[in-house]
């Protein structure tokens, strides 16, 4: 294909702004997939896409249009996964921005744009779902003339789901988007925007051809990983596996290896031969680093092992996956796994109990912190029951994050009030077309539960939000340990602020009140810092009159029978085991 008539975009929005919907009708439009074929959000292959609506993995897909050839990239929305997103914008020259006409402009498109922009990528902007009643499109176009500094006359008005407008998009695409830069004289150099694992042909990798060519049979070299293999066969996407001789300098297509997991061929990471290699990687490449921790026990101690089997085998097409043997003493042997955020954490586990069909037991989740001990040693801590002797510790501290919430003005002072009950810090405000845009910092601690929730609810579903890593700061923190009948439960222990130890302490055993089924005896429920017990709740045992079967005589023949029961009750006190139910763990999921 001449170089010139290639056009390589990304379709960028907010979570449920049409993306998927708008890159069957772009499919549709083109001839790329027969009418029999089409279905709804056909590129979003996974189950679990389908049915939350929402596009999880991105997907590649090669259209012709007018003699162009058209690859687009269908990118997902959450925050999540934005690492992703970014590495596919770099793989591309323009991106079509989709705003929902009924809902404008919302965190994630705005961030999205930054990456785009910062990506020096021509964005054609597009107001979809115009076919609603309840569309706005003149105070939506506003926002977007606002936000982009276009004309509003460069707003392609469509319905992706009726296929109004869909013309004006490809005609868009053809005449707005730049053709891609090439050089086919030097070293091959090939981005790698997303990799996944097939259980017959091993990793397939989905690139961007930058300099160069690569032809099936050639040995290739991952850069950064320094891993060799072979290009096994090579093509591009239709949308499924169309097999060509080569991939050229300006193409996207895939590489089907011999590689045999995706830590060797990460997102970001460069492609080249190892017959005439390029001296420097494609820039941008980094590492992708989990900072949310959780560990998964299998409700039967007996499917440790496909426990075990079951999350080796997804961290084969999940590279942002990281896990290691953990032991409870009450939850038996289980996995401690690290993942991108909780939608990330959510997915990883409804696959585990979908796809291998284990019943599983989720702990609250947590964070990394960095802990300076007196000796000088720093430790990177996963979980609070890893947490050394305080009396070693110099200073701990946790990630915070730089975040932006948009959300119509009359619900400023409650979202204002929560990020301050989240210990977070309000750093600016702005205003636009009846919304309000509030960037602030906060502990990612506090913002991992229910932080989402409470904005939904506060905002009547209107706030949207999206964040990013900023630093790791010193704060007193301690660790706060939950006491069943005296003994410790590690898996119940959590890292918290001085300040919010009390509360939290009460609110966690108020809530193990009332999941911890009641015994024959009584049960004191604790929260404590160290050695010191900050609230305590006890669950009464049961009350069994064993009087009932005495009928007159002396009250000492009572008496005699109540002392046996109250003697009786003491030796199960001491010696009585308290089962603790799976709800326990996983209520810590909610606070609230």
């Amino acid at each position: 294909m001449i170089n010139n008539r290639i056009r390589n975009f990304s379709i960028i929005a907010h979570i449920d702004h049409g993306k998927s919907t708008l890159a069957d009708r772009l499919m549709e439009k083109t001839g790329t997939v027969a009418p029999r074929d089409m279905k709804e959000q056909l590129l979003d292959r996974m189950e679990l896409e389908r049915e939350k609506g929402i596009t999880i993995k991105l997907a590649p897909v090669r259209m012709t249009y007018k003699g162009y050839e058209l690859n687009l990239i269908d990118t997902p929305g959450h925050v999540d996964f934005s690492y992703e997103v970014s590495r596919s914008l770099e793989a591309c020259e323009g991106a079509l921005l989709v705003v929902d006409a009924t809902q404008g402009i919302q965190a994630q498109t705005v961030s999205n744009v930054y990456l785009a922009i910062q990506a020096e990528l021509e964005i054609i902007p597009i107001l979809n779902k115009i076919d609603l009643p309840a569309a706005d499109i003149s105070k939506c176009s506003d926002e977007i003339v606002s936000l982009l500094g276009c004309q509003a006359s460069d707003i392609l008005l469509v319905s992706a789901k009726t296929g109004e407008g869909i013309d004006n998009v490809l005609e868009a695409i053809i005449e707005r988007l730049p053709a891609p830069k090439t050089n086919r004289q030097s070293s091959a150099k090939a981005l790698i925007f997303d990799s996944y694992y097939d259980d017959y042909r091993g990793v397939i990798l989905y690139v961007r051809v930058f300099e160069g060519s690569i032809s099936k049979n050639s040995s290739i070299r991952i850069m950064s990983s320094r891993v060799d293999g072979i290009a096994l066969e090579v093509g591009y996407l239709n949308p499924n596996l169309k097999p060509n001789d080569q991939l050229d300098s300006g193409e996207i297509g895939y590489i089907v290896t011999n590689l045999k997991s995706t830590r060797d061929a990460k997102v970001g990471d460069t492609v080249t031969l190892t017959t005439n290699p390029a001296s420097q990687p494609l820039p941008g490449y980094k590492d992708v680093k989990p900072f949310v921790y959780a560990g998964f026990f299998p409700e039967s101690n007996e499917d440790y092992h496909q426990l075990k089997e079951a999350i080796e085998r997804l961290s084969l097409s999940d590279s942002a996956i990281q896990f290691q043997p953990e032991n409870s003493p009450v939850l038996g042997f289980g996995m401690r796994i690290g993942f991108l955020g909780l939608l990330h954490m959510d997915i990883v586990r409804e696959r585990l109990e979908r796809e291998y069909n284990l019943d599983l037991v989720v702990t609250n989740p947590s964070t990394d912190y960095k802990i300076l001990l007196t000796t000088g040693q720093e430790l990177d801590i996963k979980s609070a029951s890893d947490l050394p002797d305080p009396a070693k510790i110099q200073t701990i501290k946790e990630p915070w994050i730089k975040g932006e919430i948009i959300v119509p003005q009359e619900f400023v002072g409650s979202v204002i009030q929560l990020i301050a009950s989240k210990r977070g810090l309000q750093k600016n405000i702005s205003y636009s077309g009846g919304r309000a845009f509030i960037g602030f910092e906060a502990p990612l601690a506090n913002l991992l539960t229910d932080f989402y929730d409470q904005l939904k609810s506060l905002t009547s579903g209107y706030g949207s939000f999206s964040y990013e890593l900023k630093d790791y700061r010193a704060e007193d923190l301690v660790r706060l340990d939950f006491y069943v009948a005296g003994d410790l439960i590690g898996a119940l222990s959590l890292m918290a602020h001085r300040s919010e130890a009390d509360s939290l302490g009460r609110d966690v055993v108020a809530k193990l009140k009332n999941i911890i089924p009641r015994q024959n005896f009584q049960v004191a429920l604790q929260a404590a810092i160290g050695g010191k017990f900050i609230a305590r709740e006890d669950i009464s045992a049961y009350r069994k009159d064993v009087t009932s079967g005495l009928y007159g005589g002396d009250v000492s023949r009572k008496k005699k029978v109540l002392a046996k029961q109250a003697k009786g009750k003491k030796r199960l006190k001491r010696f009585g085991k308290v089962d603790i139910p799976a709800d326990a763990f996983m209520v810590m999921l909610k606070r609230d």
